[in-house]
């Protein structure tokens, strides 16, 4: 027998009170509320799912795909915007890749359209198109193998003209092509070296035996007698005496001094641009003959292109510093953003401006009275050349099978009373017969660059 006061205690347990009763309703009504909703929603979905397979079948295979197209993008525009990143600007890692088809061999136009992975973008380049007309039109083709100009800035490094032409290949940019003997353009690294290392200035008194454009090992011999020759640090550079800078390499630098300098002028060295372009090179034995071969560009070895010729006498002219180089100003994609903005970068500093001026000092003598003084004729009555300071160095090498004669031209001009200032560099290549000089475009185009900013400055 159960006592009567815990059946009283059961009754209670199992018998809910009036306020579990109505809690127990209004749980009752939410529940059905709830599946009620759940209901309506998944037969809402399973219409939906009917009506898109319904039009994917009756819109066939080809329509099916392009609405998959355009619900997961394609993956070359994936591609591209991870190299654009939008609401970052890009380098010009990106931007090499971005224009990798993108030719900007003899453009006559400033800015430009083009595409790249389907999608449109405009391009803003520094060129002077005036220069790079005037430049295009002057170009001598019939006795040319190739030829190649590079005008620059040398305070900012922004490229002002780029003309390339290349016979054997039209498509090829000569202007960053690094396959050229450097020849005797490598003397400007050699006489920056011995000014710092040595402490040459140009009335150095230097001497040496034999002809001027020759290097036989006899000729590097630290001799005097009476066939010895004469001649100052500022005449040799000017003349361009290979014998001089012989001994200079074999004698007073050696073989780490080389190599420093040669990097400082950034040989051996990826250029960053927003083209491609293979480092200039240079390489050094343990052969003291070797040495003197490279310090006078006796040699086929030592190669750079027309945009390395253009750093290198932007530093003589910029106390020392080499900029980065570059030709894109901006890039605007299609929604009008802009993607890409050049900006000054400065690489190195070369040499130091002492030393910067001396070399000024040596080019201005080459255009006087050295090797540029046939094409640089008269320049000092000129109306337009007249007011500029003019240096450069030319050099001049055959190919191995003699087809053709490569001559350079690397140098600049500045206004005498003025900040405008042009570097160039010039490559001309000949063949059976010598047809008009790097020295002589590098005047013409001098004279046109400064001429037309003479009348701009004038209105």
């Amino acid at each position: 027998m159960i006592p009567h006061r815990l059946k009283t205690e059961k009754a209670v347990i199992e018998k809910p009170g009036w306020r579990e009763y109505q809690e127990d309703l209004k749980w009752a009504a939410t529940k059905k509320r709830l599946i009620t909703k759940t209901c309506k929603l998944f037969a809402l979905t399973l219409v939906l799912l009917v009506v898109v397979y319904g039009i994917f079948v009756g819109l066939g295979g080809k329509s099916s795909s392009h609405l998959l197209a355009h619900y997961f993008s394609s993956s070359h525009d994936k591609k591209i915007d991870a190299r654009l990143n939008y609401g970052k600007l890009i380098d010009k890692s990106n931007v090499r890749a971005l224009l990798k088809s993108t030719s900007f061999i003899n453009l006559k136009k400033k800015s430009f359209d083009f595409f790249s992975d389907g999608r449109k973008f405009r391009i803003d380049t520094s060129l002077d198109i005036n220069l790079q007309d005037f430049l295009l039109k002057k170009l001598n083709l019939d006795t040319s193998r190739c030829i190649g100009i590079v005008g620059m800035d040398p305070a900012t490094g922004k490229v002002l003209s780029m003309v390339s032409f290349d016979k054997t290949d039209p498509s090829n940019n000569l202007c960053v092509d690094s396959r050229f003997p450097a020849a005797s353009i490598f003397k400007i690294v050699s006489a920056s070296a011995v000014v710092e290392k040595c402490g040459l200035n140009p009335d150095s008194k230097l001497s040496y035996n034999g002809r001027k454009h020759t290097l036989y090992k006899s000729q590097l011999k630290d001799r005097k007698n009476r066939y010895t020759n004469r001649i100052t640090f500022r005449d040799s550079f000017a003349q361009s005496v290979n014998p001089v800078f012989g001994k200079i390499g074999a004698l007073y630098l050696g073989k780490n001094t080389l190599e420093k300098y040669a990097e400082a002028f950034d040989f051996n060295k990826s250029i960053d641009f927003e083209i491609k372009i293979a480092p200039s090179s240079v390489n050094l034995s343990d052969e003291p003959y070797q040495w003197a071969e490279v310090a006078c560009g006796f040699n086929n070895k030592t190669k750079m292109s027309p945009l390395h010729g253009a750093m290198m006498a932007s530093a003589i002219i910029n106390q020392g510093s080499i900029m980065e180089p570059t030709i894109v100003e901006q890039i605007i994609d299609e929604k009008g953003e802009i993607i890409y903005r050049n900006r000054l970068v400065t690489i190195n500093q070369a040499i130091t401006p002492r030393t910067s001026e001396i070399l000024n000092n040596l080019m201005a003598a080459t255009i006087r009275y050295g090797t540029c003084k046939k094409a640089f004729r008269g320049y000092r009555k000129d109306k337009i050349l007249s007011k500029l300071n003019i240096g450069g160095k030319t050099g001049s090498i055959d190919n191995k099978s003699h087809t053709a004669r490569y001559d350079w031209f690397v140098g600049f001009a500045e206004e005498k009373e003025g900040p405008r200032k042009i570097a160039l560099s010039i490559i001309v290549a000949h063949e059976k017969y010598i047809g008009p000089r790097a020295s002589y475009y590098a005047r013409i185009a001098m004279k046109e660059y400064f001429s037309s900013y003479f009348k701009k400055t004038a209105t």
